[in-house]
């Protein structure tokens, strides 16, 4: 049996919108144009590793389709606040019965 390609569409109960960070210029961050996104959202608070090696507490955690971008400080409304990316992973399924997905830890 091979794994889901994909997260199915009725797991997909929430909506955020990704500004995926882009660098820093002259005046502070650049974004991206903004991106809605469908996603399952769980909003449990969770110690994670940062880029930087740093532990720093996740307030949230959405499950999103693979190919969704949302690099370490991009901003991403969770529709109740706006976060930070802490972390973002690309999960691959595989052979395995569950879906590939990309995972984005956020403040």
């Amino acid at each position: 049996m091979g794994g889901l390609a994909v997260i199915p569409d009725f797991l997909l109960q929430h909506t955020v919108t990704i500004e995926p960070f882009e660098g820093n210029g002259a005046n502070g961050p650049v974004y991206g144009a903004p991106v809605e996104v469908p996603c399952f959202r769980d909003d449990k608070r969770r110690l994670v590793r940062a880029p930087n090696g740093n532990q720093v507490v996740s307030e949230a955690t959405v499950y999103c389709q693979p190919g969704t971008v949302a690099p370490p400080e991009s901003r991403i409304d969770l529709g109740t606040r706006v976060a930070t990316v802490i972390t973002c992973a690309d999960r691959d399924g595989g052979d395995l019965p569950v879906p590939s997905h990309v995972e984005v830890s956020c403040t």
